[in-house]
């Protein structure tokens, strides 16, 4: 049922990759073999502490027992991009950020996907704390579909002093979510320094044009607080990489182009406090907050004057030429966590509140009603969808020594209390009357409601320094959810030291994710662009929460928490202070898997047609929530920085990052009685490979940044691996081959305090393949790029910065 790529050798890409590093070091050091202080600072730069993945207080990246990635401010700032997501795709190996365009709510709130996961199976915290997800799910035909993640792209680049990301299971440690891994985004702290940028881009097509102001600095709070506040906004203009329309349909339209096909036009502001202060000697206040909002217009399918080729009928007198509607949506997101941290008797404390909540409104403009005739309105308020989550946490934590530990025993535990809910607001009747507003149909007064849960865990982790060359770690949890029941997880961690430059490290582990809010009670009817007959088509298509009516009538179950199982395996090398490579093997199996069901197509199923009409629905096609697929997936990280310090104070930095991801599915549910035996399958071969072979098989990052004096330059090439982009018909399928990517950018620092820095991503223009015409998947060539190339399809961006420290 599935489709793999076959040809690809992991292990043959790891001895190239090996070779490659292995040989690197020497030919550098024969350039040069002294400047020690130099070397001294760059292996304390490579040795960072992390508060990721452990409870310890001076676990450091090569001391982890699980492999952890620390990205600086310098390298986030490094690309053209300010978008949080779209950066790390470019730095991280295992990460993946297609641009989804035509996908409506998608194209304004993107996910990104870890180690080819779903984008929700990756826990997000921000300073080590639960952050709240989007109340945007994914359920067009994208990467991702059917998840409601965290959105990145809502915390600015200028609140961020660095980002860990822990490339292992951890849902022991932080409970639901943390599958692929945690990314860990840690605030800039301080009254000290401030810094300011402008940057401006543009792409090479004349579009695209992007302006972002942004800016960080601190304040003291009387003798012993400080408050940081970070701003940013940014305007970005919308990219078109749409063909001419060749359809006798499109009328005096014909021969131009009529569709906007690309990134939408965005219009992100964002607010970002982090504050602490000393109450007394043994305790701390501290809070952070944020709140930003993005409005995006984005477009859906053009709508052609005529609705045939021979142009007797017009679709509608209000759009003689045809029209495109607009889906402008305003998304707004705000959070705020306080709490209380300290020691007492020798334990370390920390109580805290958290409270996040996003909120996504949707105007649907440039369209019509067409049950409306010339009276519909050109514009109609959607609705809005609202997801929140509140928490209350306390830890503690103690080094206790032990006679037969080199070092002491941390041990830590502690209690969480979660609540979420999940709201659907109305539209206006008009927006869903009849055949509804075109390319958005409005949220229903029968699909508006709250719904909400809550969930109470208790976790324990021991973790410490065994020997002078064994560490380990152990770590449990148990949570009980007020609408599935309880589920319990555990990991153990151990990592021993050969020499000193050579260790070995691993982890087994068992999580879970808790089915979102959203994928339980998400409801909508609205107009999808389905394969029909072998055609491409607008269909009317109803998406059904599984306990309603409908859903039950189709075949729907409760949903049940995923269940996964985590193994890996790692070798870290540091033959010389400078360079270190790290080799990470792992494993991830999940059962369970909730995916959304394939679009059950309902023509020529009368009984099915009129057994949903009784409940007075009136969709042509259907879809639910269904914890349907068992899935593994295997892979290799590989990870080999180097610093090469040169005559006159000069130094490069090299490095190699790749990644090798391979996703089978072991276990597809069978259809339920009442869809077999109408020929209906409940999870299908298109949704089936969309978690096999829809994302890159492998990504090689080669970096190189070069600093002497005020002179500094970037150098990135990546290798997006092959993909495909399945159909329920194999013939259909499209096969992507491997893109290698440039990216410049050079800078220079001017009066100690300016610096300017110009680039060019994606230097040599590189477009992915054209959809194929076969079905009409390219829709008459108006939509001419796939939305799942990872790399997008917007061509060479130029961009310049300046910015001032103090």
């Amino acid at each position: 049922m599935s489709c793999k790529h076959t040809h690809a050798n992991p292990a043959r890409a790891v001895l190239i990759l090996g070779l490659i590093a292995a040989l690197a070091p020497p030919v550098a050091l024969a350039q040069d073999v002294q400047q020690n202080a130099q070397q001294d600072a760059a292996a304390d730069q490579a040795q960072t502490v992390v508060v990721t993945g452990t409870r310890s207080l001076n676990r450091r990246t090569l001391d982890s027992e699980s492999p952890v990635d620390v990205i600086g401010s310098k390298e986030l700032l490094s690309t053209g991009s300010s978008e949080l997501a779209t950066v790390l795709s470019r730095l991280l190996p295992s990460m993946n950020f297609p641009r989804p365009t035509g996908a409506d709510a998608s194209d304004a709130v993107r996910p990104a996907q870890l180690r080819g996961l779903s984008p929700d199976q990756t826990l997000v915290l921000v300073n080590g704390k639960r952050r709240h997800a989007s109340s945007v799910v994914n359920v067009n035909g994208t990467l991702g579909r059917g998840s409601a993640p965290v959105d990145l792209n809502a915390i600015p680049l200028a609140a961020i002093e660095r980002i860990e990301v822990l490339r292992d299971g951890a849902a022991a440690q932080y409970g639901s979510d943390a599958i692929a891994g945690v990314v860990n985004i840690i605030l800039k702290r301080g009254a000290e320094g401030g810094e300011a940028e402008l940057s401006y881009g543009q792409f090479d097509k004349g579009d695209g044009e992007q302006v972002t102001v942004r800016g960080s600095t601190g304040f003291k709070l009387g003798d012993d607080g400080w408050l940081r506040v970070a701003v940013e906004a940014a305007d970005r203009n919308a990219t078109n990489r749409a063909f001419a329309d060749p359809r006798p349909a499109a009328g005096p339209r014909q021969g131009t182009i009529t569709q906007r096909y690309g990134d939408p036009d965005s219009r992100p502001r964002t607010l970002f406090v982090n504050s602490q202060v000393r109450v007394n000697d043994n305790v701390d206040w501290y809070a952070f907050a944020n709140y930003g909002e993005r409005k995006t217009s984005s477009a859906a399918t053009f709508r052609t004057a005529f609705t045939n080729d021979m142009q007797t009928a017009l679709r509608t007198p209000l759009y003689p030429e045809g029209f495109m509607p607009l889906l402008d949506s305003t998304s707004t997101d705000a959070s705020v966590v306080t709490g209380l941290r300290g020691n007492l008797a020798e334990w370390r404390w920390d109580a805290s509140l958290n409270h996040g909540r996003n909120r996504f409104e949707l105007d649907v403009n440039n369209t019509a009603n067409y049950s409306l005739g010339a009276t519909s309105p050109t514009s109609f308020y959607a609705g809005e969808l609202t997801s929140t989550q509140s928490l209350a946490n306390i830890d503690v934590a103690r080094d206790i020594p032990v006679s037969f530990m080199k070092g002491p025993l941390t041990v830590a535990l502690g209690t969480e209390y979660r609540r979420e809910t999940y709201e659907i607001g109305a539209g206006e009747a008009n927006s869903y009357f009849g055949t509804g507003a075109q390319g958005y149909s409005g949220f229903r007064a029968s699909d508006a409601g709250k719904n909400s849960r809550n969930n109470k865990s208790l976790y324990l982790n021991l973790e410490g320094d065994i020997t002078d060359d064994l560490s380990g770690a152990l770590a449990v949890r148990h949570e009980r959810y007020s609408d599935f029941g309880s589920t319990n997880s555990a990991k153990a961690s151990a990592r021993y030291a050969f020499s000193p430059q050579f260790a070995l490290r691993g982890t087994v582990s068992n999580g879970f994710r808790a089915p979102s809010l959203a994928q339980s009670f998400y409801t909508i009817t609205t107009t999808n662009t389905l394969l029909v007959n072998g055609t491409s088509a607008l269909v009317e298509t109803g998406t059904f929460p599984v306990g309603s009516a409908a859903a039950s009538l189709l075949g729907a179950q409760p949903l049940k928490a995923e269940k996964a199982r985590n193994l890996s395996i790692g070798a870290q090398w540091q033959p010389i202070r400078n360079w270190t490579t790290t080799v990470d093997l792992y494993r991830i199996d999940i059962d369970d898997r909730i995916v959304f069901s394939s679009n059950l197509q309902l023509a020529n199923k009368p009984d099915l047609v009129s057994a949903l009409a009784a409940q007075n629905v009136y969709v042509g096609a259907a879809r639910y929530f269904t914890n349907a697929v068992d899935t593994r997936t295997k892979g290799v990280d590989v990870v080999s920085t180097y610093r090469l310090n040169l005559a006159q104070g000069a130094r490069a930095d090299l490095t190699l990052a790749y990644n090798h991801n391979d996703n089978e599915v072991k276990r597809v549910a069978d259809s339920p009685a009442v869809l077999s035996e109408q020929g209906l399958l409940l999870v299908d071969r298109q949704t089936v490979n969309r978690l096999t072979v829809g994302s890159p098989k492998d990504k090689l990052s080669l970096s190189g940044d070069y600093t002497k004096g005020i002179w500094n330059a970037r150098a990135v090439v990546t290798r997006y691996g092959e993909f495909t982009v399945p159909q329920n018909d194999p013939a259909l399928d499209q096969n992507y081959d491997p893109q290698w990517v440039l990216d410049l950018a050079a800078s220079v620092r001017i009066a100690s305090q300016w610096r300017l820095t110009a680039g060019i991503d994606n230097v040599t223009n590189r477009y992915p393949a054209q959809v194929t015409s076969l079905s009409n998947l390219n829709v008459n060539g108006t939509q001419p790029y796939s939305v799942w190339a990872p790399n997008g399809f917007n061509g060479r961006y130029f961009h310049v910065k300046a910015g001032y420290t103090w």
